[in-house]
C-alpha cells in the first residue's frame, strides 16, 4: 500500500486504516531510555488491558491493546518507576507526598502478592 507523502494516510479508495506508531523519541524517556524496559512495560500493560483493566486514556474502541499501551506510555500515564518523578504533574502550592511513584498497576499487584 502506498502512502501520500504529505500526511502519511492511505490513498483514496483503499478504505484501510494504518496502525499508529508513536515515535520512539516520545516513548524512550518514560522507560529510562531502555528499549528493553520499554518493551516490557508495553507488554505488561497490554496484558493488563487484554485482561479487562480500564484504559487510562481515550482511544477508539477499535484500537488493539498493544497500541493503547504504547499511547498510554506516550501520554505519560504509564512510566518506569525510576523516572516517574520526571513525569508527575506539577502542582502549585502543594507539597510533594513522600509516597513512591508506581509504574503500572501490575507492579502494585505484584507487590501486594509478595506482602501477602
Amino acid at each position: 500500500m502506498r502512502l501520500n507523502a504529505e500526511n502519511e494516510t492511505p490513498r483514496q479508495g483503499t478504505g484501510r486504516k494504518i496502525m499508529g506508531y508513536p515515535p520512539i523519541e516520545d516513548l524512550l524517556p518514560k522507560s529510562g531510555f531502555s528499549i528493553y524496559k520499554l518493551v516490557r512495560m508495553a507488554a505488561n500493560r497490554a496484558m493488563e488491558l487484554a485482561d479487562g483493566k480500564p484504559k487510562l486514556i481515550e482511544t477508539p474502541s477499535s484500537d488493539k491493546a498493544p497500541t493503547v499501551a504504547l499511547e498510554e506510555i506516550r501520554a505519560g500515564k504509564v512510566v518506569l518507576k525510576e523516572v516517574a518523578h520526571q513525569f508527575e504533574p506539577k502542582t502549585e502550592g502543594k507539597k510533594k507526598s513522600k509516597s513512591s511513584p508506581t509504574a503500572t498497576k501490575s507492579e502494585k499487584l505484584e507487590k501486594e502478592k509478595q506482602e501477602a
